[in-house]
């Protein structure tokens, strides 16, 4: 097998053989000259006199000699002139020194280069050099560090950056407050402890709007994720993005079983009938419509399904989904109801009601105002895990809206400022498949990420052990691990380089005063650039920074507190009334649907509900009047004929099930059939009543 000799990094390794003659030829050379030297000095100060003999050749007007006459010149006429031939031999003395001095380089050259093989590896320390011609001392973009002398690192790029150290180690202080406090595009705050508003926002509020959401405060601005469906084209995957967010856990081990596949559908065809007919037009307008103490499940499936969404018909993909519920058994239907309510438990906190009701701010207002927008997640430490799926919600929502389309004209990008998620703490809101997948493209939408997690376990803890967080972050930093598999992993992204060690081994009897032979062996052995026990006891001062393309860096750790760069700009007043909040608002948010909700008064009455749980849909004419009957070509059947059939439906399903009840007592084994024939006759009559709904057939 032929042996690779080619290091990396352009490095040429050298044998005995190459140093012996550099060695050999540079001596002769360096002698040479200097004897030269020697011999044109003494000619010349011996004014180049016949007597010296012929010259080899003439340069310039000027005879060169062979280079060793000067012994020859010495020989006969030092006694003449015993100072120039002195003076002369200066030159031969000179090249000796040079030459032993090169000898010398030339061993020590050896002994460190031999020092730094690379069998094992060639991991070793980035240099401030390299870091300067990498842009870090730039002085724009995320905070990462600092060098040892303290001079501030900083990258622009449009990479992602990951952060892991453990709790209290300083990653707040030292990068996310630095950067909120440095960076001046747009950016998305998760802050858990509101730690982050109080200390950065009052500075971010001099270039940017300034947005607290906080679903548990009342001051908080306010955010309605249903008004971000486009009206159109766009609403059902809209529509169908939020209904997943309502029932994704964000648990990795959690699989949807048919309920939660179930209910889906039923959050699709309910978000969308509440866009479109009904005045609360958010999530908890969605659980009030599901819930309504009023009326049964039935009847508010009816009243969907038969609503004129359109004007003249029903919504076609709400009457679809909504039969597709209708179809289900009676105890199928309620289980189905009961998974979909128990998504919606958070939204009937008044609270979080109220501030998910309206919009102070849209999607697109985040990148593309004359301003920068700085929107901070703030969420209490006690209210973080009741919390998690409505951020998650928001979050994705945002994350998927800003990247549906891009420019691919690199000079105009389809953004007016550039966006940074800081996302603290972010495995504590599961895994976000959005996030996850995401990274791979954001760059390109102008989002760069900022992830702070305390270890890579907890990262695998809810991404997987093969998840694409570390792959896809072009910029790692760590302040150490408590763990040993994460202290492990470190180690193994600084690299392993290659260690010379010298053996010595002496020979030669035992009283003698000196040992006559020693014989001086080197090994090459590998070695961690930091083993996992360093990094378990790495001082708290140490910040150890990974970019791709760079050997790894050992800097140290910011502390804003008490950085003259950052001191001032922190703990300026932050915003905090509802009346401050209020100027913040970057512009009036405008929505199709809140013009709906405005014509929906003029054409459609609300529903009314009977005490005996009956529908009682009355129409409005243009003039105002609820006269209780409609014209009959426009609406097929009159109040009054509709609280008939609805109550005639109600009956015989009561009926249906007495009959079913005493044929199992009398033990007839023909229950299947029965079953089919209850809810034949149920869905018979909701077929008719829905074709003298709408003149005729649904489109289902």
């Amino acid at each position: 097998m032929t042996e690779n000799t080619q290091a990396p990094w352009g490095i040429i390794k050298e044998d005995s053989r190459s140093i012996y003659y550099i060695n050999l030829i540079s001596g002769v050379l360096i002698i040479t000259l200097g004897v030269w030297g020697a011999t044109q000095y003494c000619a010349y100060e011996l004014g180049y006199q016949e007597n010296l003999g012929d010259p080899w050749f003439i340069l310039f007007g000027y005879p060169v000699y062979i280079p060793w006459r000067v012994f020859e010149w010495t020989y006969y006429y030092e006694v003449y002139a015993r100072g120039v031939f002195a003076t002369s031999y200066l030159f031969i003395y000179g090249s000796f020194a040079i030459e032993a001095i090169l000898l010398v380089y030339i061993a020590v050259w050896r002994a460190r280069r031999n020092k730094a093989g690379d069998a094992y590896g060639t991991a070793r320390w980035s240099t401030e050099k390299e870091l300067k011609e990498a842009g870090l001392f730039a002085g724009e973009g995320i905070v990462i560090g600092q060098t040892v002398d303290g001079q501030l690192l900083q990258h622009n790029g449009p990479e992602h950056a990951l952060v892991f150290a453990p709790p209290r180690s300083g990653k707040g202080v030292g990068l996310v407050i630095p950067t909120l406090l440095a960076w001046k595009g747009s950016v998305i705050v998760y802050d858990i402890k509101r730690e982050n508003w109080e200390i950065t926002a009052g500075f971010r509020k001099k270039f940017s709007h300034v947005l607290r959401f906080e679903p548990t405060s009342v001051s908080s601005v306010k955010f309605n994720p249903l008004l971000e469906i486009r009206k159109g084209d766009n609403e059902y995957r809209d529509a169908q993005n939020i209904a997943e967010m309502i029932i994704d856990t964000g648990d990795p081990n959690h699989k949807n079983d048919h309920w939660e596949r179930t209910s889906k559908a039923l959050f699709i065809a309910a978000i969308l009938h509440v866009l479109y007919a009904e005045k609360d037009k958010s999530i908890p307008g969605v659980a009030s419509f599901l819930t309504d103490p009023n009326r049964n499940i039935l009847q508010t499936l009816t009243y969907m399904m038969t609503y004129k969404h359109l004007g003249d018909r029903p919504h076609p993909i709400i009457a679809s989904m909504t039969r597709e519920v209708l179809n289900k058994s009676e105890n199928e239907l309620s289980a189905v109801l009961s998974t979909a309510t128990s998504f919606l438990t958070l939204y009937r906190d008044p609270v979080i009601a109220n501030n998910i009701r309206d919009s102070d701010f849209a999607i697109s207002d985040l990148m593309n105002l004359k301003n920068p927008v700085s929107l901070y997640f703030t969420i209490p430490v006690s209210d973080a895990e009741r919390t998690k799926p409505l951020i998650r919600l928001v979050l994705n929502q945002i994350g998927r809206r800003i990247t549906e389309s891009m420019s691919h004209d690199h000079s105009q990008p389809d953004y007016r400022h550039k966006m940074l998620l800081m996302i603290d703490e972010f495995p504590t809101l599961g895994r976000m498949d959005f996030l996850e997948s995401g990274l791979a493209y954001f760059p390109g939408y102008g989002i760069r990420a900022y992830l702070i997690a305390q270890s890579l376990n907890q990262i695998e803890k809810h991404y997987g052990s093969n998840n694409a967080i570390l792959d896809t972050s072009h910029i790692r930093i760590t302040y150490g691990a408590l763990d040993e598999k994460t202290a492990k992993r470190i180690s193994d992204l600084l690299g392993q380089s290659t260690q010379v060690r010298k053996m010595a081994n002496y020979a030669g009897s035992r009283l003698a005063p000196w040992l006559g032979h020693v014989m001086v062996s080197e090994q090459e052995s590998p070695r961690q650039l930091l083993t996992p026990g360093e990094i378990l006891n790495m001082p708290p001062h140490a910040n150890l920074i990974l970019i791709g393309g760079l050997f790894p860096y050992y800097g140290r750790k910011v502390t804003y507190y008490n950085d003259p760069r950052f001191k001032n700009r922190a703990n300026l007043p932050a915003p905090n009334s509802e009346e401050e909040q209020r100027k913040e608002f970057p512009k009036p948010i405008t929505h199709p649907w809140v013009y709906i909700e405005k014509m929906e008064e003029m054409s459609v009455s609300h529903e009314n509900i009977d005490p005996d749980g009956s529908l009682d849909i009355s129409p409005v004419h243009e003039d105002g009047i609820n006269t209780g009957i409609d014209n009959e070509n426009e609406r097929g059947l009159d109040e009054h004929e509709l609280a008939l059939q609805m109550e005639s439906l109600e009956d015989d399903r009561i009926k249906d099930e007495k009959e079913y009840e005493r044929d199992e007592d009398r033990n007839i084994n023909n229950q299947q059939a029965q079953r089919r024939l209850i809810n034949q006759r149920q869905q018979g009559r909701l077929q008719e009543l829905s074709r003298d709904q709408s003149g005729g057939d649904l489109p289902l």
